[in-house]
């Protein structure tokens, strides 16, 4: 094991383990805290790895603590990797207004390119890069990965699926900010982390991204239709169009009566495993 990974917390969980760790993050220049469960039979060979990526205010804990994925990843034979998500540390500047969806908790999961963000938010790079070259280079696991996230994460999940072709098996996202460049989180985020130039918005947006993806993966979308959130901020319908037009295949499920919460993740987690599974372990 690497010495400048440092063990946070350990626990078994269904046979395997959930442990964290902290670690000097080149990409985010700070330190950083990410989980991973080890399902049981990583004790005996690699196993392919579902990143997860979370939403607005949540760090690695709260889909490690709240969603009940370790039952059905240990039964399947799936890693489970959750960074947080963003950088957080006295010396990454936060949210100069005080305001929860910007900066620390908010990091959108792109490369900032503008001052003073580009010198620590590059949450992209080190989801995409970073991270899965050092869990895989310090922990029994194959690279065969797939993605999925939460609202900001969901959205995250999409744009490294759409933009990394062949990179993972599968994708999947519940109540993603499926049109960030047209909804009050993403403008207040890409504005400051990218400029007022909405041309580089569209390299950060999944319903933008689908007309020229040289991928065809299939994404599955999970909806609450009591989400509070749903009209102004996720807007799975312009994605949806967005797909229809590019023929790029979509399934978005729409759930009668679920809202923005982990009670909505926890309902259906397990399908989602699975459909990650049927492409990690392909028969």
């Amino acid at each position: 094991m690497d010495p400048s990974l440092e063990l946070v917390a350990s626990n078994k969980s269904f046979g395997g383990w959930h442990k964290r760790y902290r670690h000097r993050s080149a990409s985010l220049n700070a330190e950083t805290v990410f989980a991973i469960y080890l399902p049981p039979q990583a004790a005996s060979k690699p196993v392919p790895v579902l990143y997860w990526l979370s939403g607005l205010t949540c760090t690695d804990e709260n889909f490690m603590q709240k969603s009940g994925a370790q039952r059905a990843a240990a039964e399947l034979g799936i890693a489970i990797v959750a960074p947080d998500t963003s950088p957080r540390g006295a010396d990454v500047p936060g949210d100069p207004d005080g305001g929860w969806d910007f900066g620390h908790g908010a990091g959108f999961y792109v490369n900032a390119t503008q001052a003073p963000w580009n010198r620590h938010y590059r949450m992209y790079d080190y989801v995409v890069e970073e991270l899965p070259a050092l869990v895989e280079a310090h922990f029994p696991v194959s690279t065969l990965r797939s993605i999925s996230g939460h609202s900001m994460g969901g959205h995250g999940a999409l744009v490294c699926a759409l933009r990394n072709p062949g990179r993972y098996r599968a994708v999947s996202a519940f109540s993603p900010i499926c049109h960030p460049s047209d909804c009050p989180w993403g403008q207040k985020a890409f504005s400051r982390y990218l400029g007022e130039d909405r041309h580089k918005w569209a390299e950060w947006d999944a319903s933008l991204l689908v007309a020229t993806a040289t991928e065809r993966l299939p994404l599955l979308v999970d909806q609450g239709e009591q989400d509070g959130f749903l009209t102004e901020q996720l807007k799975p319908q312009t994605l949806e169009a967005a797909c229809a037009a590019a023929g790029h295949p979509l399934t978005l499920r729409m759930q009668p009566g679920y809202d923005h919460s982990y009670y909505f993740i926890a309902s259906f987690i397990e399908e989602h495993l699975r459909h990650h599974a049927g492409a990690l372990y392909p028969r």
